[in-house]
């Protein structure tokens, strides 16, 4: 998604920006284009580790918390709508008195946010284009009962945050891939995307395990796995899991990959999980992981490694293990954040 509402509601008039603004955008998406705020004084909020590297790269200045003030603050709708109603609380009070602007496709709601917006404050203004909408407002003090909240145990007493992958508790794709874990996995290991840290408290448990990196793209998440995780044995990273790590380092990988950002499936993504796995792993390791029973990553497999078997399985998931990377990239070209 790009701001192509935004442009579109400044070159129609519909929407004016002042030249030289103080504008923080909550949580853009990677492929943003800031074209619309040129003459602006840029701020990005961003907990999702790509995308922040992305905006560090372009020169903007980028935060996981953002303060402000701001005369402007812009919401990206995220698919969460507690995250959703969070941030619009956040935007609220860094704008103090200034705009809000929400942007954000149908499929992500949209419309139900702009609806309970209404039930809060006097929308100011409102356009669609390109399957979604956006709308402004004056920010007075109407949304600040949904502020995010900490993170702290749910029912299963995990510790997780509205907005997280999995927020109620763990996904049935983990809890299968732990039944189906491999007892003899041992020395160091990755649990890549490991958000809060299910998979890697099962893995501490296996008895050859002596040291595993946790990679999370989320910030959130991973602040969350640091609170469930109370182990010297584990090493939290805030990184892309595509590209974290030092080539050839690792005795075995396990992971849960995603396979989307948006509600779009992507299978590219689960894709180059298991390139980065097989780039990771010494000459004999070992990757394990779980997969929605649909997802074509066979092939991937078969190209990456030289052995490959499904260890359990049933109609919803299959359990997947490939032994002895392919891969000859062991020169540790990245590196570990």
């Amino acid at each position: 998604m790009t701001l192509a509402r935004l442009e579109h509601a400044v070159e129609t008039g519909a929407l004016a920006l002042s030249e030289g603004a103080q504008v923080v955008l909550l949580e853009p998406s990677a492929d943003a284009d800031l074209g619309a705020l040129a003459g602006s004084e840029v701020t990005v909020q961003q907990n999702f580790r790509p995308a922040y590297d992305l905006f560090e790269a372009m020169g903007y200045p980028v935060t996981t918390e953002a303060r402000g003030p701001a005369d402007i603050v812009h919401v990206t709708l995220p698919r969460s709508r507690e995250l959703a109603r969070g941030l619009l609380a956040q935007a609220e009070l860094i704008a103090a008195g200034g705009l809000v602007i929400v942007d954000g496709a149908k499929t992500d709601g949209i419309d139900a946010i702009l609806k309970f917006a209404k039930s809060k404050v006097s929308i100011d203004g409102q356009m669609s284009k390109a399957h979604g909408r956006i709308f402004w407002f004056n920010a007075a003090n109407a949304f600040q009962e949904c502020t995010l909240p900490d993170a702290a145990p749910v029912v299963s007493g995990w510790i997780t945050q509205p907005g997280v992958f999995s927020a109620d508790g763990p996904d049935a794709g983990s809890e299968a891939l732990v039944e189906a874990l491999p007892k003899s996995l041992k020395g160091r290991g990755a649990d890549l995307g490991g958000g809060w840290g299910y998979l890697t408290r099962h893995l501490l448990d296996l008895p050859g395990v002596t040291h595993i990196d946790l990679v999370e793209a989320d910030r959130r998440a991973l602040d969350c796995a640091g609170l469930n995780l109370q182990d010297d044995r584990v090493t939290f990273h805030w990184a892309d899991a595509t590209t974290w790590g030092v080539a050839g380092s690792l005795d075995w990988v396990v992971m849960n990959p995603p396979f989307h950002t948006s509600r779009t499936p992507d299978v590219t993504l689960g894709q180059d999980f298991i390139r980065s796995a097989a780039r990771l792993l010494k000459p004999k390791g070992t990757l394990v992981l779980v997969a929605n029973r649909h997802l074509p990553y066979e092939t991937t497999l078969a190209s990456s490694f030289a052995q490959v078997q499904e260890l359990d399985g049933d109609t919803r998931f299959k359990i997947l293990q490939a032994n002895q990377p392919r891969t000859s990239e062991k020169s540790g070209r990245a590196k570990r954040r």
